[in-house]
């Protein structure tokens, strides 16, 4: 399968069972571990846990193996690592602690600006 349609997958497994506030980062040339980077939100953790295994039983079902997963057993913040594109799923306090979107579209210009201490 190629990484577009596997973006596809993931986006129609999270859409279809409601996760919110869907985000999806290139980082192609910033990461040598992944290509893009999906992060979606649940609204419990039985929610995030709901829609890594929904994730999971789509890309299973189309015939690929994810490479890995981490967090199932505690459900604030599920990695669905499928190789091309990794998949963040987060409950929202989880999601604002850690930033990744901020963390993973760093550019140039960023890198300009003073170091808050």
């Amino acid at each position: 399968m190629q990484t577009e349609q596997l973006r596809e997958l993931v986006h129609s497994a999270l859409e279809d069972i409601k996760a919110r506030e869907i985000t999806e980062i290139d980082v192609r040339g910033k990461s040598s571990v992944t290509d893009y980077m999906v992060i979606a939100s649940g609204t419990s953790k039985r929610h995030v846990m709901s829609v890594a295994q929904e994730v999971l039983d789509k890309v299973k079902a189309a015939g690929l193996q994810p490479v890995g997963t981490e967090g199932q057993a505690v459900g604030d913040w599920i990695l669905v690592d499928l190789g091309d594109v990794i998949v963040h799923v987060m409950m929202p306090d989880a999601r604002s602690f850690y930033d990744l979107e901020r963390l993973w579209r760093f550019d140039a210009e960023d890198s300009a600006e003073p170091v808050q201490e």
